[in-house]
């Protein structure tokens, strides 16, 4: 062994000797300490009370809304109003008996798409090589939210054709719905239902509102690629099957979809929603949407939808159905995001211009509803005494503006209870 080897290992077991040593002395006088109770720090008092409603005068309540639903400018009056919080039935007039719903309908298409696709659901349009040299065909999906950036997209994807056809044979041939007036193209509320549209069929510049809507909103989609990859023919095309893919983009998420539709109340969106329930289902729009709200419990008996947005006056559907998907989604069911595309009283979308001078400002959730003789409203109100109430409301054979003014006052008048 070398010198400093051992050196080293001398001291170190030196060093392991003092302090066995050292640890048994200390151990014999720790030993014989008495340690106080160890300090324990008092509970901290709450900074925060859960809060909850405030009881409220439930005949004062009852008595005003009686009164209110008995102004004559209701027309037809059917509703129901529940309470969030326990589930219950605070008001009602006639609340299984259908009426025309108008864009209310819009409501059971967003429940319905949730439920059946999930909050993420997005749609995937794909552009495939064509039969001829040059040429790409547009494999339409379903996506009435493609846009100038969607656009740019698939183009640096393909680079350069020479022809752009787009295939429509995703949607059935009918494009325009029982109850539709055609008249209804030009004043901005629809467009003929093809499986690809730019902004809903406003074109590339306009995003929203009841503009002019296209009469080919398909054939649109195609020039507007056909713009940017140097393409000089276009027109429609059946995608081979198995066709090599050349170029794909995604529409947003559905939550982000249904925001949009229920904004501004967009029908196209709505019909295009609908319709992507069905594919998914393998069944037809708009029976599908009754048929997944059936599935998840809701009694859809006396509902009778011929489309998917409201805009068809065939359209008959109860308070109580209506009243039953908001009250579940107020009650945080998978349906909760379905509140988060409502337009706020005052604020946007459709309620923009209404309620400036009444209570519901800024705590009224709702989807509207108009056509002739039709006025809707249907939501939740937050009242002062911290109760969540949902409504359905819907009135027929009443002159719109009048009973929009009554539907608002009487949903505003629940903000006291």
């Amino acid at each position: 062994m070398k010198l400093w080897t051992w050196v080293t290992s001398a001291v170190a077991l030196a060093a392991v000797a003092g302090v066995a040593g050292f640890g048994v002395v200390a151990q014999r006088e720790l030993g014989a300490l008495e340690v106080a109770p160890a300090y324990q720090l008092p509970a901290a008092a709450p900074l925060l009370v859960p809060a909850s409603p405030e009881p409220v005068d439930e005949r004062a309540r009852d008595d005003a809304l009686a009164s209110l639903a008995a102004d004559p400018a209701l027309g037809t009056f059917h509703a129901r109003i529940s309470d969030a919080a326990t589930g219950e039935t605070v008001f009602d007039i006639q609340p299984d008996a259908a009426l025309r719903p108008a864009s209310s309908t819009k409501v059971l298409t967003g429940a319905a798409a949730i439920t059946e696709l999930g909050a993420a659901d997005t749609i995937t349009t794909q552009v495939v090589r064509g039969t001829q040299p040059g040429e790409v065909v547009i494999k339409a999906a379903g996506d009435v939210w493609m846009n100038a950036e969607g656009m740019d997209e698939l183009a640096r994807q393909i680079g350069e054709a020479s022809s752009v056809s787009i295939d429509t044979s995703l949607w059935p041939a009918e494009t325009m719905l029982p109850g539709w007036d055609p008249a209804d193209i030009d004043a901005g509320y629809v467009a003929p239902l093809e499986p690809a549209m730019l902004n809903g069929g406003r074109g590339l510049d306009v995003t929203e509102g009841d503009v002019p809507r296209s009469h080919t909103p398909a054939l649109d989609v195609a020039q507007a690629l056909a713009d940017r990859v140097g393409a000089d023919t276009v027109g429609f095309g059946a995608a081979a099957l198995g066709a090599e893919v050349v170029a794909q983009v995604q529409s947003p998420d559905l939550v982000t979809r249904l925001r949009a539709m229920m904004k501004n109340s967009d029908n196209v969106m709505a019909e295009a929603i609908g319709r992507e329930v069905a594919l998914h289902r393998g069944s037809s729009a708009p029976q599908a949407t009754l048929d997944v709200l059936a599935e998840r419990g809701f009694d859809v008996s006396g509902t009778t939808l011929a489309d998917s947005s409201g805009l068809s006056t065939l359209n008959l559907i109860t308070p109580a159905l209506l009243d039953a998907v908001v009250l579940s989604a107020a009650q945080g069911s998978e349906l909760a995001a379905l509140l988060e595309a409502l337009p706020v009283a005052h604020g946007e979308g459709t309620l923009e211009d209404r309620y400036e001078q009444l209570p519901g400002r800024g705590w009224v959730r709702a989807k509207t509803g108009t056509l002739d003789d039709t006025s809707a409203l249907v939501g939740t109100v937050t009242s002062r005494a911290g109760n969540v109430y949902t409504f359905a409301l819907l009135s027929n054979d009443s002159d719109i503006l009048p009973a929009r003014r009554a539907l608002d006052t009487l949903a505003s008048a629940l903000r006291d209870y």
